[in-house]
């Protein structure tokens, strides 16, 4: 009985047009903020860092990217890996020639170079769409992965062809390198992902946000009506990989800190990125944190339960993972496009009327 607009009145435009315009949704929402940041950094250890929070947090940044491209603008994308490469590369390059920089700096200016690289690859959508699209965003991963293993300058011409990430401080605390706290870690990276995900959320519902949409929707009928699709188009990769290049460079530097390319940044990481925001929900910013989420806690769930409790073997469990993420796939595909936003969205529906049936 408590979720109920009855007596939540609004007397401005802006309170009309808020994110959350049930009470008990903002409440909620501030309520997780405060367990976000202040409540989780003082308990958590390292396998709940590494295993859990610290992926979500940068594939959640990922999937909010590439949703951006694909939920919001309708433009297939594949090369999510390559791009991620790219923010990590530049990253670590960033890294080792100014070492005096902030690495918050350095992650930024990853993104921002990423995003250049994502707009020169989204130059094709002017002409192409729909699986053509998909075929060159492939190639442009194929191409950034064998880019990194062949240039020895983007490694430092290291003997290994791996990169590794410097110890760098923030506020005198350590979030790179061997000595950095787990809850370090977990707070740099949803300090981050607080930030894409506030820029996206107002972006998705501004002038520019319209226009990505209507570019979806139909791209003949918004360009009769005046959308410019060059811009539209460019804009969607630019901001898409700006959030794609500071999920890579976190991936490397906070998370793995040492990465090759070829196994970090592969064909398999862009088709995880694409599972997660067919599964979360196309088109909507909590679809990419439900999906993240869903795709980061699959496997631990399963090895808690497969491997620990049932005692089965742990290849049985991956290839068990496989076939449930896929049947989750066909499933969302046909019986619900959008995903797991979608039925948390009804379920909000049903209990605003609840226990009312109409």
């Amino acid at each position: 009985m408590l979720y109920r607009e009855a007596g939540d009145f609004k007397t401005s435009y802006h309170a009309d047009s808020q994110t959350f315009p049930i009470r008990f949704d903002r409440i909620g929402f501030w309520v997780i903020m405060v367990i976000a940041f202040l409540v989780i950094p003082f308990m958590i250890n390292d396998y709940w860092a590494n295993a859990i929070f610290v992926p979500f947090l940068i594939y959640a940044i990922a999937a909010i990217g590439l949703n951006i491209l694909t939920g919001y603008c309708g433009q297939v994308s594949l090369g999510t890996g390559g791009f991620m490469a790219v923010g990590a590369y530049a990253c670590y390059k960033l890294m080792t020639g100014f070492p005096d920089v902030s690495i918050v700096i350095h992650i930024v200016l990853a993104g921002g170079i990423t995003a250049v690289v994502g707009a020169a690859f989204g130059l094709p959508s002017l002409r192409i769409k729909g699986f053509y699209l998909a075929v060159a965003t492939l190639a442009a991963q194929f191409f950034l992965v064998w880019l990194f293993n062949k240039v020895a300058w983007f490694y430092n011409y290291s003997a290994s062809g791996q990169i590794n990430a410097p110890e760098r401080f923030v506020a005198e605390v350590a979030v790179t390198g061997p000595n950095t706290a787990p809850a370090a870690q977990y707070l740099i990276c949803l300090v981050f992902l607080t930030f894409c995900a506030l820029i996206a959320r107002n972006l998705t519902r501004g002038t520019i946000g319209r226009s990505w949409m209507a570019i979806r929707d139909m791209d003949i009928a918004a360009e009769i009506i005046g959308v410019n699709p060059l811009r539209a188009k460019l804009t969607a990769f630019a901001v898409s990989s700006f959030f794609v290049g500071i999920a890579g460079a976190l991936f490397f530097s906070v998370y793995l800190g040492a990465v090759e390319v070829g196994e970090a940044f592969g064909i398999q990481k862009s088709f995880l990125v694409l599972f997660m925001i067919i599964i979360g929900g196309l088109g909507s910013i909590f679809g990419s944190l439900a999906g993240a989420a869903f795709l980061v806690l699959l496997p631990v769930a399963l090895k808690v339960v497969g491997v620990n409790v049932l005692g089965w073997p742990t290849d049985l469990v991956a290839h068990l993972q496989l076939v449930i993420v896929g049947g989750l796939i066909m499933f969302f595909l046909i019986k619900e496009p959008h995903g797991l936003a979608q039925i948390w969205r009804l379920t909000k529906e049903k209990l605003r009327l609840w226990p009312f049936p109409y």
